[in-house]
């Protein structure tokens, strides 16, 4: 209850914001040191542990041969000018602002071709110092290094790219550049993944001197090996391309005399191909070898191309066997007395075939006009029906073989180069 007369007095709490005491730069004694030379300056290198977390593996190129990569890149060194007295023995945590006033290691990534902090929402960057002087400096970054693959396996290959990190400035004698946890400073999210690459293994090394103009340097290395998924090439590329060289074996199943059914197919499936072709190199490198992928495609196209050269020489020896045809039938005479080309009369005999006549016409090579035009006429193809020699009945023959043999000889093959092929590179 309040007296009478008098008022409530309500006494503020305490702002802890401005509780007398050291600011954090006063407790580290910034200005009282030069922090623009290395801890320990004139005395022995001071050693920078590093680890790294591998946040993701964003793109890997092909074309530009390269990689990108974020990841969280952490430092561990000691500065006895930062330590200071503390009662708990906690460590303080600052941002992006104090690490612009105090020496941290110049580390860059060497053959990168890009990189940066992320800065969203506020600058990816974190410090903590201990009492004793010694630092955590993390950082969040995305670089893109390059990665020299070797494509002559490619879309069967296997590559292993390296992100390198060096100091810029300090050599072995100022700065030794170490894992902090050996082979466990290497760490992943297990949420990388990449559409068209598997990741195999991940694993450092560390290079002790690395000779440069200026001197030698430590170099630390992340290795991460990446297998390239089949399935991907195999839909796109190697199904289409099997399923234009099935498509030209068809005409080896259509008449020889459908000329309009025959040569579009051909031209078709070879004009496929090469589009096949172009859009697999238009999106690969200019590289100055022989790929799997190109050995696979080229190949499938001399298939295509050979089952049109198939059907010009089955069109070209068709045309010779008519060509024959007609140039016999105007050396014989005419065939009015028989039945039908082929076909012999039951009046015939064996008798009647050695002692018919000549008709008066004069002999030629030892044997009667008339007796060739019956021998001729008994030697006729009885699957069409024309009147053919010995010679033209072989030509006949061979027209039907080519594609008849082509049926087998083709599929046959390509089998056998696929067996082959992926026996190899598999």
């Amino acid at each position: 209850c309040f007296r009478a007369g008098l008022l409530p007095i309500f006494k503020r709490s305490q702002d802890v914001t401005k509780v007398g005491g050291p600011k954090s730069e006063q407790l580290l004694r910034i200005d009282d040191h030069d922090f623009t030379m290395r801890p320990g300056f004139g005395g022995p290198a001071v050693p920078v542990g590093v680890d790294v977390q591998v946040e993701s593996l964003d793109a890997i190129s092909e074309v530009d041969m390269d990689f990108t990569m974020t990841l969280y890149l952490r430092h561990y060194w000691k500065d006895e000018r930062l330590s200071f007295r503390s009662n708990n023995n906690l460590s303080m945590t600052f941002d992006g602002r104090l690490v612009k006033k105090i020496w941290v290691p110049d580390m860059f990534f060497v053959h990168s071709k890009k990189s940066f902090t992320h800065d969203t929402t506020t600058e990816n960057v974190m410090l903590r110092v201990y009492p004793d002087g010694k630092v955590l400096y993390s950082l969040r970054v995305t670089v893109t290094s390059m990665c020299s693959m070797d494509l002559s396996r490619f879309p069967l290959d296997t590559q292993t790219c390296s992100l390198e990190i060096e100091s810029y400035a300090y050599t072995d004698d100022d700065l030794m550049l170490y894992w902090k946890k050996g082979n466990r400073s290497l760490s992943t999210d297990e949420r990388i993944s990449l559409s068209q690459f598997l990741i195999q293994e991940f694993h450092t090394t560390t290079r002790l001197a690395f000779y440069s103009s200026t001197g030698w340097y430590n170099r630390l290395y992340i290795h991460f090996t990446l297998r390239r998924h089949v399935f991907f090439f195999l839909l796109q590329t190697y199904f289409p391309a099997t399923l234009m060289v099935m498509l030209s074996w068809v005409s080896f199943w259509i008449d020889r005399r459908a000329v309009p059914a025959r040569v579009p197919l051909g031209i078709t499936t070879v004009l496929t191909m090469s589009t096949i072709i172009t859009g697999v190199n238009a999106s690969m490198p200019r590289v100055s070898y022989i790929k799997a992928v190109d050995i696979y495609l080229w190949v499938s196209f001399v298939f295509v191309f050979l089952s049109v050269i198939e059907y010009a020489a089955v069109n070209y020896l068709s045309t010779l066997q008519e060509r024959k045809e007609r140039v016999l039938r105007e050396r014989l005479p005419c065939t009015c007395g028989l039945a039908h080309p082929g076909v012999m009369s039951d009046g015939y005999s064996d008798v009647d075939f050695n002692t018919t006549g000549n008709y008066g016409l004069p002999q030629e090579n030892g044997m009667k006009r008339e007796r060739m035009l019956v021998q001729l006429a008994m030697e006729s193809d009885q699957v069409t029906g024309h009147v053919g020699s010995g010679a033209y009945s072989n030509s006949w023959i061979d027209t039907h073989v080519i594609d008849k043999y082509s049926r087998v000889l083709f599929p046959g093959s390509y089998v056998l180069f696929n067996v082959v092929y992926w026996s190899i590179y598999s």
